[in-house]
């Protein structure tokens, strides 16, 4: 999914909000755009924060030769490129053709709705009162405090830090054999990546900060998806994952109606291709390809887990702290995403979680989250603020 949209399988015209309305141009209408006497069809999104009075398109769509995937997917914008004008060009003339164009999106809520899933706060007010975004005091259990002897695994992600460039989605779809699955499924609500990256904008439409959280599992200490499974397919390991056994799962998808966080997967349909051989190497050994009719969520990369402590094993020794790198903290560029060991306290994992600014996802509901947040920090020039 891009990530200021969140649209998958489309390339679009992005045109402002008040271009838009200026040009009586409304979401999913086909325009011709025509540059230097050359036109394109396609169908108008309109994008918060996109400069008025211009227009953006990608390149790379609506091949012809492309096989059966993504042959006649969008529009093919390199019709309009010239070598004068490689990246830009003007004056560009929109004319609305007809309306309807449905897009298949991954997120349609463009703001936090009331809640904080992203706490942002400026460095400046952040030294002043450190209490004011971290973590609040969970509420009583009913459940009695586990004690963990062995490994207690845990995942920081820093806001801060996250730039909102899904390597960590396209990482985890290659480790861990998930399905790449069409339009007609994504539009339904039926993408299957196992970790998302989430969008909000924050502030004016016109000039919007974007605000970017990567959600996994939340690997839950007290997790709603677990009472619910009538074949106790999702069950607590002694480690403190979340775990999925495929083999029981009978697909009442009741997990994923208890999950607030909504990071559950379930496929609808047999996306795996289990005939293609040139597909065999394509898939990760280590990971089981499932077939149709179970639940698949995010297991903190369970496999490289259990490599590094038959390694540490065989050594005779403890996992070190850093040994195990999950597949979305090893694609991260800005090294957003640390996973370790919280028992240990001197792991990068229990020294962010012992930070001001680390909270969960929807504290209130005393799920306990194994997968914390570290707030947005800001610290902008005040010149640049105010100009």
């Amino acid at each position: 999914p891009k990530p200021q949209n969140k649209m998958t399988w489309d390339n679009a015209i992005w045109i402002s909000p008040i271009t838009a309305e200026q040009m009586r141009i409304a979401l999913g209408d086909l325009v011709e755009l025509t540059v230097m006497g050359r036109t394109i069809r396609g169908p108008v999104w309109i994008q918060t924060g996109q400069a008025d009075g211009s227009a953006t398109i990608h390149f790379g769509y609506g091949r012809s030769r492309a096989g059966r995937v993504a042959n006649g997917v969008g529009f093919n914008a390199y019709q309009l490129r010239t070598s004068n004008a490689l990246w830009q060009a003007a004056p560009v003339q929109l004319k609305r053709v007809s309306s309807g164009y449905a897009f298949a999106l991954t997120q349609r809520t463009q703001t936090m709705e009331g809640r904080d899933p992203v706490r942002v706060t400026t460095l400046e007010a952040y030294r002043q009162d450190a209490a004011s975004i971290g973590a609040e005091q969970p509420p009583p259990s009913l459940f009695p405090v586990w004690e963990y002897r062995a490994h207690k695994w845990g995942m920081s992600i820093d806001l801060t830090s996250c730039i909102g460039c899904n390597a960590c989605m396209a990482a985890c779809q290659a480790e861990n054999n998930i399905p790449t699955v069409g339009k007609e499924e994504v539009a339904k609500g039926r993408h299957m990546n196992w970790i998302r990256v989430d969008r909000y904008f924050s502030g004016p439409s016109r000039d919007p900060e974007i605000l970017f959280q990567p959600v996994p599992c939340m690997h839950c200490e007290n997790a709603p998806c677990e009472l619910v499974c009538p074949v106790a397919a999702t069950v607590h390991s002694g480690e403190g994952l979340n775990e999925m056994v495929y083999n029981r799962c009978v697909g009442t998808r009741y997990c994923s109606n208890n999950c607030p966080y909504k990071v559950r997967r379930f496929n609808f349909f047999l996306y795996a291709d289990w005939d293609t051989t040139s597909l065999f190497g394509l898939r990760n050994p280590d990971v089981t390809v499932r077939s149709r009719g179970v639940m698949e969520k995010c297991t903190y990369c369970v496999q490289r887990i259990n490599r590094a402590k038959i390694d540490a094993e065989k050594q005779d020794r403890p996992v070190r702290d850093g040994e195990i790198v999950t597949a979305c903290q090893q694609a991260c560029p800005a090294e957003a995403i640390v996973f370790g060991d919280l028992n240990d306290p001197n792991s990068k994992v229990s020294r962010r979680v012992g930070q001001k600014r680390s909270y969960g996802l929807l504290e209130e509901l005393n799920t306990r989250p194994r997968t914390t947040y570290l707030a947005r920090l800001r610290n902008p020039n005040p010149e640049i603020q105010t100009g």
